[in-house]
C-alpha cells in the first residue's frame, strides 16, 4: 500500500473496528438491526425446524440456504464496520458468491415443500451450470476489481461478474413464479392453494426485496440523488427476511407442516426475545439497558414455562386422541362383535322354536299330555329370548345409525291406532287399562312407518311391563309445528338419578330388573334413535318412585319436513 493510499485512508478518519462488526463506522442503528435481527431469528426458526423435522429433505436445503443467507448478512456487516480494506475485499467477494446460491436454494426449498419431493437431475444442472461461472471467478477481478479510495464510503468496485450474478437472480425469481403458478393452476384442494399462495408471497416478497437493497446499492451508488444514501436505502430490502420467515411460520401453525407440535407458542416467543433482545443496539443510558435486560431476562423465564405449559397440553391432547380413537376401534369392534353374536344367537332361538312348534303340530305323534306345559313353555321362552335378542340388536344399530330407514309420507294416527289395538290383548291379559285419545287434526309425517311402529310398540311395552295396577293413556294431539305423542302410565315411576341413563346403551332404573327380569336397557335407545333419525325428539317426565311416567315423542309435520328440504336444498 503506497504512502499515497495510506495518507488518504487517515484522512477519512474510520474507527478501527472491533470483533469484526463493531465500530463507529456503522453510524446508523437500523444497519445492525437490519442485519442482526434476521440473522439471529432465521437461524432460530430454521434450527429448530431442522431438529424437528430432520430426515425431511426440505429442511435440510432450508437450513443449507438459512446458513448461506447468515453467513452473507454477517460479511455485509463487516463491510460496514471495517476500516480495513483487505477485509473489504474479501467480505465483498463472499457476497458476491453465495447471494446467487440463496435464490437457487430457495428455488430448490420450494419444489421441495410444494411437491415433496426432490427436483429431477435436469433442473438440479441447470442450476449448476448456472452457478458455475459465479463460483469461479467470485474470489478474481472478475468479479471484483479494486478498492474505490475516491471516496470514505469503504466501497469495493465491482466487476462484471457481480452483475452476472444480479442477472441470474433474476431468471431464479422468474422460474420460481413460473412454478409456483403452474403448481397454483394444477392443485384442486383449497388448503393446497392457500399453502402455495403463502409461501409463494413470502418467498418472492423476499427475493424482490433482497435484489431491489443489492441493485439499489450497486447501480446507484455514484448517482446524483441518491448518491451515499443508496446502500443505507438499501439495508431496507433485508427486511424481506423477517417477512419470509412470516409467512413460513403462519405456514407452520396453520396447517402443520414439518411436524412442528408447539411451534406456535416457540415462534411467539422467540420473536419477544429477538426484539427485545435488538433493543440494546438502540438503547444509550445505562437505566434504559438494566430496564431492557430486565424484560429481556423475564420474557425468556415466562416464554420457556409457557413453552413448556403448551407442549405439556399439546402431548395430553394427543394422548386423549389416542384413546378416543382406541375407544372408537374397540366400540366398533364391540358393535361387530355383538352383532354377530346376536345373530348367532337369534338364529339358535329360532331353530328352538321351530323345534317346540312342530312337536305341538302332532306331526311327530301326539304328546303325553304332562309335556303339553312344557312345550308351550319352551316355546314362550324361545320367543322371549328371539324378542330379547332383537331389542339389543335393533337398540345398537339405532345408536350406532346404521339402521335402516325408508322415509316416506304416512299418517302419524293410523300408525299409532294399529300399534295400540295389537298392544290391547296384552294389557287385558295383565289387567291394566288402555286409552287412547286422538284429537282432530293432520297427522301426515315423513318418517319410516317400520321403525316408527315399533318404537311406539317399545313404550307402550315399557308401560306394560313396569305398570302393575291402574292403566296406560296414549295421547296424540296435533300442535302448529309437530305431532306429540304422549305414553302416561301409573306405573313405578322413575328417580331423578334414573332418567338421565335411561335412553343410553344398557341404561335401566336401579329398580327396573326388580320388575321386569327381561329388561336389555336397549329399548329406550331403540327408541331414541329412531325418533331422532326421523327428526324428532324424545324424552320423560316423572314426579318420581312410585308416581308413574309419561314418556312424549315429538315429530315434526308434513310440510315442515318438506320446508325444511327444500330450504337445504336451495342453500
Amino acid at each position: 500500500m503506497t504512502n499515497e493510499v495510506v495518507n488518504l485512508i487517515s484522512a477519512c478518519n474510520w474507527d478501527s473496528v472491533r470483533f469484526l462488526f463493531i465500530s463507529n463506522n456503522v453510524f446508523d442503528p437500523l444497519i445492525y438491526y437490519s442485519h442482526l435481527f434476521p440473522l439471529v431469528a432465521s437461524l432460530i426458526l430454521v434450527t429448530f425446524l431442522y431438529f424437528k423435522s430432520s430426515k425431511n429433505l426440505a429442511t435440510k436445503i432450508l437450513l443449507v440456504t438459512t446458513i448461506l443467507l447468515d453467513i452473507w448478512l454477517f460479511n455485509d456487516l463487516i463491510i460496514w464496520a471495517t476500516d480495513k480494506p483487505a477485509l473489504t475485499m474479501y467480505a465483498w467477494s463472499i457476497l458476491v458468491l453465495l447471494e446467487p446460491m440463496i435464490y437457487a436454494g430457495l428455488l430448490h426449498f420450494l419444489y421441495l415443500f410444494i411437491d415433496e419431493k426432490d427436483i429431477s437431475f435436469t433442473k438440479k444442472l441447470i442450476i449448476f451450470l448456472l452457478l458455475t461461472p459465479t463460483v469461479i471467478f467470485a474470489s478474481t477481478k472478475l468479479a471484483i476489481l479494486g478498492y474505490d479510495i475516491s471516496n470514505c464510503d469503504r466501497d469495493a468496485v465491482e466487476g462484471p461478474m457481480a452483475y452476472y450474478g444480479y442477472f441470474i437472480e433474476i431468471i431464479f425469481i422468474l422460474w420460481i413464479l413460473s412454478f409456483v403458478i403452474k403448481s397454483y393452476v394444477q392443485r384442486r384442494d383449497k388448503n393446497e392453494k392457500q399453502k402455495i399462495l403463502l409461501i409463494t408471497l413470502g418467498s418472492i416478497g423476499f427475493l424482490i426485496a433482497f435484489s431491489f437493497g443489492n441493485v439499489i446499492g450497486s447501480l446507484f451508488n455514484t448517482n446524483s440523488v441518491l448518491g451515499d444514501y443508496s446502500w443505507t436505502i438499501g439495508q431496507y430490502g433485508i427486511f424481506g427476511v423477517p417477512v419470509f420467515l412470516a409467512f413460513l411460520a403462519y405456514i407452520i401453525v396453520k396447517y402443520k407442516t414439518f411436524n412442528a407440535k408447539v411451534f406456535g407458542a416457540q415462534v411467539l416467543i422467540g420473536a419477544l426475545v429477538v426484539f427485545i433482545g435488538s433493543e440494546f443496539f438502540f438503547v444509550r443510558t445505562v437505566t434504559n439497558r438494566i430496564l431492557t435486560g430486565i424484560t429481556f431476562v423475564l420474557v425468556m423465564v415466562f416464554g420457556y414455562l409457557l413453552i413448556k405449559s403448551v407442549k405439556k397440553e399439546i402431548e395430553q391432547r394427543e394422548k386423549i386422541e389416542k384413546l378416543a380413537g382406541e375407544l372408537k376401534t374397540a366400540n366398533e369392534g364391540q358393535v361387530s362383535l355383538m352383532h354377530f353374536m346376536n345373530h348367532q344367537i337369534k338364529g339358535r332361538f329360532g331353530n328352538a322354536k321351530n323345534i317346540f312348534a312342530e312337536l305341538m303340530t302332532g306331526d311327530y305323534g301326539v304328546m303325553p299330555a304332562d309335556t303339553v306345559p312344557l312345550l308351550e313353555k319352551g316355546l314362550e321362552e324361545t320367543d322371549t329370548g328371539i324378542n330379547y335378542v332383537q331389542g339389543i340388536l335393533k337398540g345398537a344399530s339405532a345408536e350406532s345409525g346404521t339402521l335402516p330407514y325408508d322415509m316416506k309420507p304416512l299418517d302419524m294416527k293410523l300408525l299409532v291406532e294399529d300399534v295400540v289395538s295389537k298392544q290391547k290383548e296384552h294389557t287385558d291379559k295383565k289387567g291394566l287399562v288402555l286409552n287412547l285419545e286422538i284429537t282432530p287434526g293432520d297427522y301426515n309425517i315423513i318418517g319410516d312407518t317400520t321403525q316408527l311402529g315399533e318404537a311406539v310398540r317399545n313404550l307402550i311395552d315399557n308401560s306394560i311391563n313396569y305398570t302393575e295396577h291402574g292403566g296406560i293413556t296414549i295421547t296424540l294431539s296435533c300442535h302448529d309445528k309437530n305431532i306429540k305423542l304422549t305414553v302416561k302410565d301409573t306405573g313405578i315411576g322413575i328417580a331423578p338419578e334414573d332418567r338421565d341413563r335411561l335412553f343410553k346403551a344398557g341404561g335401566r332404573g336401579v329398580e327396573s330388573l326388580k320388575i321386569n327380569i327381561n329388561a336389555t336397557g336397549y329399548g329406550l335407545v331403540f327408541v331414541k334413535g329412531v325418533v331422532e333419525a326421523n327428526k324428532g325428539k324424545v324424552w320423560v317426565e316423572s314426579p318420581g318412585r312410585g308416581r308413574g311416567s309419561t314418556f312424549i315423542i315429538e315429530l315434526p309435520h308434513l310440510a315442515i319436513s318438506l320446508q325444511e328440504q327444500y330450504t337445504f336444498s336451495t342453500f
